[in-house]
């Protein structure tokens, strides 16, 4: 008979009532242990005690626990023979059998403990050498019998279960979903979908293990959390799934997501933005209207909206999920045919001097003439550019574009005096021969390399520091200036602006959009960034400026250059011309 993991533990009593029966024992058992917290829990004795069901959880001790067996146990090799009281034990070889009934037998496998054999006959019986032979026969069948149970169990396990965190996989999360979903009356099921933001550039700058460190750290946070009855799983990378026990509403679940997201704020994490630690999607599934897939991946594409919505760490699926989940689907489509057939155009933010309103530079920021659905903005198809790889096409593509322009303007305007600013991101900034990429683009519009200006993201920054050092050294061979966007929301340290060929920092927007209106955090880091600036010898750009007020103030820390909708916003090529014509900007 073919035994496996399912059927060992009926198959265990089995044995040892032949055994009982073959040799006339007392009784029998079965002990085995779990190696990770050597404890020893009886599976199987003979005869067997009414009422109890094996394994008896009520037999759970510690190997090295007060239990004489056990303590022996632990440490014999070989059949060890014991007295009827248990407390004390002799080896076989030169001692008298006959005065000591109970027999103890170790299961030794690669030469771990893993479990122990006893047998026992009525006091006065003697045991024979042909007996104890074949007792051994039997706890080395028992001993392979047990390794290949182990050796199920761990396939069940690994099948169904995340190798770094030991929580479910998708697998097991689709067979408990699926299941939930099946039962009538039950619904709706909560379904969370779990989405870390800043794991790339932990693993990025401070290696694997680190990332790795910090999942094991969020799955342990949040299983300890939850409900003994929630299913979590972890479905790879830095996503995370919560199932919610038991019927629920929209309420509980945004309850149990806000908990999650507390709790995870509550990690030591390194480079930590607290603002944007996680996201979750919320999916409110009814049973059989819905399968655990679909429910799987409407939770998934609200946390998706979640994340590059940029306010919210929250998201219900709704309708308005749906739309933007279809829109996405639809730019990932046809990105890479709106850049290969000039679909893509650029609007310009102009950036003036506060105190004498002269525009200083522009900001080149693409936008897409999508056929159906009008002019897009860079939020609807950057991410999925980032996400698809073609953010090195598309960057491209907005570099020679923005060249192209400004080379016509100046055609125009002769005496035109200011920079063409232009995003760059991460994926752009270790392209291979990115430098040479700029270099032919400036040469083929006749612009100098000082009017060109690059702006990076603090996260580019970090990502790759050997290679960033490298690639802007190059560039300032070239004259082009470099410029870090978003100053203030990553984790620039004082040492990399030290190291960096660096001309600028731009106050990120989150700082400057509410400043004058009593905000001290605002004000106090606003006020750092403008001295940091200035010790090191850099320009300051603020973004975002609406009002008068955040003028004011500005202009009281010594910030005198900026751009915002209270000054233009981002308008197209010919109508930026006219902005230039005129020079400067009254506001």
């Amino acid at each position: 008979m073919r035994v496996d993991a399912e059927s060992a533990h009926e198959t265990y009593p089995s044995i040892l009532r032949g055994l009982a029966f073959e040799l006339e024992l007392e009784s029998a058992f079965l002990r085995l242990t779990d190696i990770d917290t050597r404890t020893s829990i009886l599976v199987a004795e003979w005869p067997p005690k009414i009422g109890i069901t094996y394994p008896d959880q009520s037999t759970v001790a510690y190997r090295d626990g007060p239990d004489p067996i056990l303590a022996l146990a632990a440490t014999m090799k070989d059949v060890t023979v014991v007295s009827t009281a248990g407390d004390y034990a002799e080896q076989l070889d030169g001692l008298a059998p006959e005065k000591v009934p109970l027999v103890v037998i170790p299961l030794v496998a690669g030469g771990v403990d893993v479990g122990v054999l006893g047998f026992a006959k009525t006091a006065g019986r003697i045991w024979t050498e042909c007996e104890l032979s074949s007792l051994r026969s039997v706890a080395l069948l028992m001993t392979q019998l047990q390794a290949r149970v182990d050796a199920e169990n761990r396939s069940r396990f690994a099948a169904t279960h995340d190798e770094l965190t030991g929580m479910s996989n998708r697998r097991a999360l689709l067979n408990h979903l699926s299941a939930r979903l099946e039962e009538p009356g039950c619904g709706p099921v909560a379904v969370l979908f779990l989405d870390l933001d800043q794991l790339k550039s932990l693993n990025d700058f401070l290696g694997h293990s680190t990332g790795d460190e910090y999942i094991r750290d969020v799955a342990e946070t949040v299983r300890r959390d939850l409900g003994s009855k929630d299913v979590i799983a972890r479905l790879g990378g830095d996503e995370f799934v919560v199932v919610l026990a038991g019927p629920t509403d929209e309420f509980i679940a945004n309850l149990a997501a806000e908990a999650i997201l507390m709790a995870i704020d509550g990690i030591d994490m390194p480079l930590a933005d607290l603002r944007r630690r996680a996201r979750i999607g919320i999916m409110m599934a009814q049973p059989g209207r819905i399968t655990a897939e679909r429910a799987l991946r409407c939770a998934d594409q609200a946390a998706l909206i979640a994340k590059i919505g940029g306010t919210d760490n929250i998201e219900h699926f709704t309708e308005s999920v749906r739309a933007q989940s279809e829109l996405r689907s639809d730019v990932e489509v046809h990105l890479r045919d709106a850049i290969e057939g000039d679909a893509l155009v650029l609007h310009y933010q102009p950036e003036v001097d506060l105190d004498s309103g002269q525009i200083t530079a522009v900001e080149a920021l693409v936008r897409w003439q999508h056929p159906v659905r009008g002019l897009l903005p860079p939020s609807a198809f950057i991410p999925v550019a980032e996400a698809t790889n073609l953010a090195p096409e598309l960057g491209r593509w907005v570099v020679d574009r923005a060249c192209r322009t400004l080379s016509e303007w100046q055609s125009t305007l002769p005496s035109l005096d200011i920079s063409m600013r232009v995003n760059v991101s991460p994926a752009q900034l270790v392209e291979r021969d990115f430098v040479g990429t700029v270099e032919a683009v400036l040469r083929r519009y006749g612009v100098e390399g000082p009017q060109l200006c690059l702006e990076i993201t603090e996260v580019a920054v970090v990502n790759d520091v050997d290679r960033t050092r490298k690639t802007l050294f190059g560039l300032h061979q070239l004259g082009v200036r470099i410029a870090i966007d978003d100053f203030g929301t990553g984790y620039s340290a004082l040492s990399q602006l030290k190291e960096l060929e660096v001309d600028a920092l731009k106050i990120d927007r989150s700082f400057v959009t509410d400043l004058g209106a009593g905000d001290a955090n605002d004000l106090a880091i606003v006020e750092s960034v403008v001295g940091l600036a200035d010790a090191f010898g850099l320009d300051v750009i603020a973004e975002g400026v609406e009002t008068t007020a955040a003028v004011d103030v500005l202009q009281a820390l010594g910030c005198t250059r900026a751009q915002g909708y209270l000054i233009s916003r981002p308008v197209p090529a010919a109508e930026t011309l006219e902005l230039l014509r005129a020079g400067t900007i009254e506001f």
